[in-house]
C-alpha cells in the first residue's frame, strides 16, 4: 500500500525532521567551540596581566577600595536626597508678612515675619561682631567646606572631658542650613540633612555670603532675627556702632539666645560674655589688654520688651495669619488673637516645674495645649526652652497618643449601637500575628464588664475588639470629622500606634466638651491691614461649627470620660470645685505620656517625652506624670468658679453654690440667664438642698443678706436622683439594681455598686 506521504507532488511539502535536528546539533556544536575558542584567547590575553607578590595584594586593595567606595557613593547619594528636597532658595527670608499681634484685650504681645533687617552690608558689620562670632561658633570658617572634621572632633574630646555639652560641633555653614531649611528637632536625621545642605551651600555661596545670612538669619531672643535686630532690640541701637563688649554679648547669644539674653538672665549673660572675650583671645584675635576694657565696662542694655512674649503661641499664630491672609494681597497686618497671658505663664511653669520633677524618670521635653471648649486657643507651650530649640512640639510633633486615642474609638462605638452600660468581654481576637496586651502582659481575663469600666480601666483588648467590632474605617472617619489627619488602618490603630500633634488632640477632646459641634482649635479673632482697613473677622468671615457628632454620642463619651478620673487611671486630673473628663494615654516604651481632658469651660492636652525618643524610665504612666500636670494647670486657671457644665454630666455641687450666689446678688426681678436656668433643673432636690447649705456659707462669708427659697423636697437615703414629676416618690424612677440615668439619657451605674445589666 503506497504511503500517503509519497503521494503526488506532496513530498516536498513535508517538514524534513531528520535534517532539521542535524541542523540545530550542528549549529549548537559550532556556537560552543567558538565560544571556547573566544574564552581561551581573552584567558591567554590577559594572563599577561597576572599580578604576584607585593603588586598583587596593591591591586587586590584597590580593587576592594574602589567597590567600597562605589558602595559609600550610592549610600550618601540615597541619604543626600531627602536634603536637597528640603533647598528651597525661597526659605531664605523669614516671609514676606510682617505681623504685630495683640491679646484678646488690645494690647501688644509680640511681633513675627520680617523682624530682621538685611540693610547692614557685612563690610559695614563691627570686625569685632565678626571676630567674637567665629571665635565662638567656628574658628575655621573660612578653612573648611561646610563641615568642620577637625573642630567636631575636637568638641567631642571636650565634651567627653567635661562629661557636659561644652562645646557645639555644627559649623557656621552647618547653623545657617539649619536656619534657613531645617526645625531644631534633635535626631540624627536632621543633622545628615544638615550636613549635606552645609556642603550645598559651600558649593553655591561664597563665605561672605554664607557669612552674612548667618548674621542676618539667626534666631538671637527677645523674637528678633539677626545682628541688626537684636543690636536694636538689646541696644537701642544700629549693630554698626556696637562696641566690644556689646558685640561680644551679641556673640554669646547664638548658642542658646533665651537662656543667655541679658533680659532674661543678666548674670547668665554676661557669664557668657566672658566665654566668649576668652575666646578671642584664645584664637588670636586681641589680647587680654584689649578685651580688659569690655570686661570692666559691660554692655547696657535697653528694657523695650515683655519678657512673658508666648513665642510658642505667636509661631502658631503667624502661621495661622499666613494661612488666613493668602491672596488679600495684604501683608503688614495687625492680628488679634485669642491667648491669654495668664494661662500661657501657668502653663510654661507648669511645664518647666514638671520637667524639673521628672528628671530622674529620664523625661526632658513636653507640650501642653490650652483651649475653650469651641476652639480658641489661650495658652501654647511648645517646649522647655524656646531659645534652645523653637521646634514647637504642641503643633509641630506627631507623637504616638497611646491609650488617649481610646476616646476616638469608643466614641464610634457609641454611634454605633453601644451604649455606657454595654456589657462587654476583657479579651479580644488576634489581628494577623498581633494579638492585643493590657498593661502589664495579659491578654485579658475574660471578664464582663460595663462599657465604660473598661474605658476607665484602659483596657486594651476592649479597645481593640471594639475597633475591630465597628470596624476601623468608621475609627479613622471619626478622626478625620474632629479635625484629626494622617491616622491609617492598623490592626494596632486603636492603641493609638500612630502619631498626633497635642493641638490635633486637643481639637479632637473639645468637640467632645462642645456638644458635638467641631471645635477645630484657632487663634486669629481679627486682621486689619496697616491702612485701618478690616480683612478677616472670625465672627463675620467663618460660618458656624458644624454638628460632626450627635449631642448624644458627646454626651456619652463625656460621661464615661468623667468615669476614668473619678473611678479609673484619670485620677490624679481630678479636681475638687468641679467636674473633669479625660483619657490618659502612655506608649510602647514607654515613649510618649499622656493626659488629654477638659473641664465645661477649658480643654487641655498634656503631652511628655524625649525630642530624640528615647524611652522613659520604666513605670512612667500617663495617669502618674501626666495627668498630675493637667490636674495643677487646671486649678489656677480656673479663676471663676462659674463654670458650665459638660454635656452628659450634672451640674458640680460648687457650681450650683456659685450659681445661687450670683442669683443672691441679682436685684430681684431681674431673670436668671438661660443657661443658668437650664442647669439648675437638672440637680435634684437632695443636691439643690445640700448646696443651698454651702451657698449659706459663702453668703455668711461675704456678708450678703440670706435670700427667701422655698424648701427643697424629694431627696432619698441614695444620694442624687433625676428630676421626677410631681406626686411620683424619686425612688420610683429606676429600682436599685437597673441602671440610673441622668436627665440627659445617659446611663450610670446601679447605686448599689452591682454589675449592671447588659444593654442590646
Amino acid at each position: 500500500m503506497q504511503d500517503w506521504l509519497f503521494r503526488r507532488g506532496r513530498r516536498e511539502r513535508v517538514i524534513d525532521w531528520l535534517g532539521l535536528d542535524s541542523k540545530i546539533d550542528s549549529t549548537v556544536a559550532e556556537t560552543w567551540a567558538k565560544f571556547c575558542d573566544f574564552w581561551d584567547a581573552g584567558t591567554s590575553f590577559f594572563a599577561r596581566f597576572r599580578l604576584r607578590g607585593w603588586r598583587r595584594l596593591l591591586n587586590e586593595a584597590a580593587s576592594e577600595g574602589l567597590t567600597l567606595g562605589m558602595g559609600g557613593f550610592v549610600v550618601m547619594y540615597a541619604l543626600a536626597i531627602p536634603a536637597f528636597h528640603e533647598f528651597n532658595e525661597g526659605k531664605f527670608l523669614t516671609g514676606q508678612y510682617a505681623v504685630k499681634f495683640l491679646d484678646q484685650n488690645g494690647n501688644e504681645i509680640g511681633k513675627r515675619g520680617i523682624l530682621h533687617n538685611d540693610a547692614v552690608p557685612l563690610d559695614e558689620i563691627p570686625d569685632s561682631l565678626i571676630k567674637a562670632t567665629l571665635a565662638t561658633e567656628d574658628r575655621r570658617f573660612f578653612e573648611h567646606w561646610g563641615i568642620d572634621v577637625f573642630g567636631t572632633l575636637r568638641a567631642l574630646v571636650t565634651n567627653l572631658q567635661a562629661s557636659d555639652v561644652v562645646q557645639g560641633g555644627s559649623s557656621i555653614t552647618q547653623q545657617v542650613a539649619k536656619n534657613l531649611f531645617l526645625s531644631s528637632e534633635r535626631s540624627l536625621q536632621r543633622k545628615i540633612k544638615e550636613a549635606f545642605l552645609a556642603l550645598l551651600l559651600e558649593s553655591r555661596f561664597s563665605k561672605r555670603e554664607i557669612l552674612k545670612l548667618y548674621f542676618d538669619r539667626a534666631y538671637m531672643g527677645g523674637g528678633a532675627f539677626g545682628a541688626e535686630a537684636a543690636s536694636q532690640f538689646y541696644f537701642g541701637k544700629s549693630v554698626r556702632q556696637i562696641n566690644l563688649a556689646e558685640s561680644a554679648m551679641l556673640a554669646g547669644l547664638f548658642k542658646a539666645p533665651t537662656k543667655y539674653a541679658p533680659h532674661v538672665n543678666l548674670p547668665a549673660s554676661r557669664a557668657r560674655t566672658n566665654v566668649v572675650l576668652n575666646n578671642l583671645v584664645e584664637a588670636g584675635f586681641y589680647t587680654a589688654g584689649q578685651v580688659h576694657w569690655a570686661r570692666v565696662h559691660p554692655a547696657k542694655i535697653v528694657e523695650n520688651r515683655n519678657p512673658s512674649s508666648p513665642d510658642w503661641f505667636l509661631d502658631w499664630a503667624f502661621e495661622e495669619v499666613q494661612r488666613i491672609a493668602a491672596g488679600k494681597g495684604q501683608y503688614v497686618l495687625t492680628a488679634r488673637t485669642t491667648v491669654d497671658l495668664n494661662i500661657q505663664k501657668a502653663t510654661d511653669e507648669a511645664l518647666a516645674s514638671a520637667l524639673r520633677k521628672y528628671r530622674g524618670n529620664r523625661v526632658t521635653s513636653g507640650a501642653i495645649v490650652v483651649l475653650e471648649t469651641d476652639g480658641a486657643v489661650r495658652a501654647l507651650t511648645g517646649g522647655p526652652d524656646y531659645g534652645e530649640s523653637q521646634f514647637n512640639r504642641a503643633t509641630h510633633a506627631r507623637r504616638q497618643p497611646g491609650s488617649s486615642f481610646k476616646i476616638y474609638v469608643y466614641a464610634t462605638a457609641l454611634e454605633n449601637g453601644y451604649t455606657p452600660t454595654t456589657m462587654v468581654r476583657d479579651a479580644s481576637r488576634a489581628c494577623g500575628r498581633w494579638h492585643p496586651q493590657n498593661y502589664g502582659g495579659s491578654h485579658g481575663g475574660g471578664g464582663r464588664m460595663p462599657l465604660w469600666m473598661a474605658l476607665a480601666k484602659s483596657l486594651n483588648t476592649v479597645a481593640a475588639e471594639l475597633s475591630f467590632a465597628v470596624g476601623r474605617d468608621k475609627v479613622i472617619d471619626m478622626t478625620k470629622r474632629l479635625g484629626i489627619s494622617g491616622i491609617r488602618k492598623t490592626c494596632s490603630m486603636s492603641l493609638g500606634d500612630y502619631g498626633i500633634s497635642p493641638l490635633e488632640h486637643a481639637g479632637g477632646a473639645a468637640t467632645y466638651a462642645n456638644g458635638g459641634r467641631l471645635a477645630k482649635p484657632y487663634a486669629i479673632l481679627d486682621l486689619v491691614s496697616s491702612k485701618g482697613d478690616l480683612v478677616y473677622s472670625r465672627d463675620r468671615d467663618e460660618p458656624e461649627a458644624p454638628q460632626v457628632v450627635s449631642r448624644k454620642v458627646a454626651e456619652g463619651i463625656n460621661w464615661m470620660m468623667n468615669k476614668v478620673v473619678t473611678s479609673g487611671t484619670g485620677g490624679p486630673a481630678n479636681l475638687p470645685f468641679t467636674n473633669v473628663a479625660g483619657k490618659t494615654g502612655t506608649s510602647t516604651g514607654p515613649k510618649d505620656v499622656w493626659f488629654i481632658g477638659f473641664t465645661g469651660k477649658y480643654v487641655g492636652a498634656i503631652w511628655l517625652g524625649n525630642d530624640d525618643n528615647r524611652p522613659m524610665a520604666s513605670g512612667t504612666t500617663g495617669g502618674h506624670f501626666a495627668a498630675p500636670v493637667f490636674g495643677s494647670v487646671m486649678s489656677v486657671i480656673h479663676t471663676d468658679m462659674n463654670i458650665p457644665t459638660i454635656p452628659g454630666l450634672e451640674p458640680h455641687p460648687v457650681q450650683v453654690a456659685e450659681q445661687q450666689r450670683i442669683a443672691a446678688l441679682r436685684p430681684e426681678g431681674e431673670a436668671a440667664p438661660t443657661a443658668q436656668r437650664n442647669s439648675s433643673s437638672l440637680m435634684s432636690d437632695k443636691t439643690r438642698d445640700a448646696l443651698r447649705k454651702v451657698a449659706q456659707a459663702l453668703r455668711k462669708a461675704g456678708g450678703i443678706a440670706e435670700p427667701t427659697t422655698p424648701s427643697s423636697t424629694g431627696s432619698t437615703p441614695d444620694g442624687p436622683q433625676p428630676n421626677v414629676p410631681p406626686g411620683r416618690r424619686a425612688d420610683s424612677v429606676a429600682p436599685q439594681n437597673e441602671p440610673r440615668r441622668t436627665t440627659l439619657g445617659v446611663a450610670q451605674p446601679p447605686l448599689d455598686g452591682t454589675s449592671p445589666r447588659a444593654v442590646p
